[in-house]
């Protein structure tokens, strides 16, 4: 066996392993909540060795995080590409809003993790995905600013708000059933948009 052939065959294994492990941690955080979840639940729900574990995360926390960061990247560039279609102010905030709503009922592996950790993915929304998707719609909403969708304002400020705000209504809107995507995208329409018009000219 070659040395590229070896070497893209290990390649290959450590993606494997990582994915096994990240599903694994999924379910257990799910089940088990991030708290009681420890190392060995995880290490159970796959075929690997206890010692591998090691070799790819220090601790649960960076699984966790791992998957935070993953979920984070996705909802980010999902509602970056939503917002890039709106004409109006009101288009805009909702097909953003709808995005992000609508992933959470998509993928029902993340509905689960953030219905069941909810106060844990609080607790990292220093992470830098995180930021990333606070940055990316900063910039979203100055581009909708110079494009004269939206009244001038503090970009940074409201994105920060917008986030936070989207979380916590998303982590609402999940303990209904079923989840109301529509309900959830007009509350955060109305809030925001009339905030926006409220903040023309001010910036903090």
């Amino acid at each position: 066996m070659s040395g590229a052939v070896a070497s893209g065959k290990r390649e290959r294994t450590k993606q494997a392993n990582r994915a096994a492990i990240l599903d694994a941690a999924r379910g257990a955080f799910v089940e088990l909540g991030y708290g009681a979840t420890t190392v060995r639940d995880i290490v159970r729900r796959t075929e690997l060795a206890s010692g591998t574990f090691y070799n790819y995360f220090p601790d649960k926390e960076a699984v966790f995080r791992a998957l935070v960061d993953e979920t984070a990247r996705e909802a980010a560039a999902r509602t970056h590409r939503a917002r890039r279609s709106g004409a109006t102010l009101e288009e805009f905030l909702a097909l953003g809003f709808r995005a992000y709503f609508e992933l959470l009922l998509a993928d029902r592996a993340t509905f689960e993790l953030v219905r069941r950790n909810a106060g844990t993915v609080r607790a990292m929304f220093d992470e830098p995905a995180i930021g990333a998707g606070i940055d990316l719609l900063a910039d979203d909403l100055q581009a909708a600013v110079d494009a004269g969708l939206v009244p001038e304002h503090d970009a940074r400020m409201m994105a920060s708000a917008m986030v936070g705000a989207t979380f916590e209504i998303g982590v609402r809107m999940l303990e209904h059933d079923p989840p109301d995507v529509e309900r959830a995208v007009d509350f955060c329409t109305r809030l925001f948009g009339g905030g926006l018009g409220q903040l023309g000219g001010d910036s903090v």
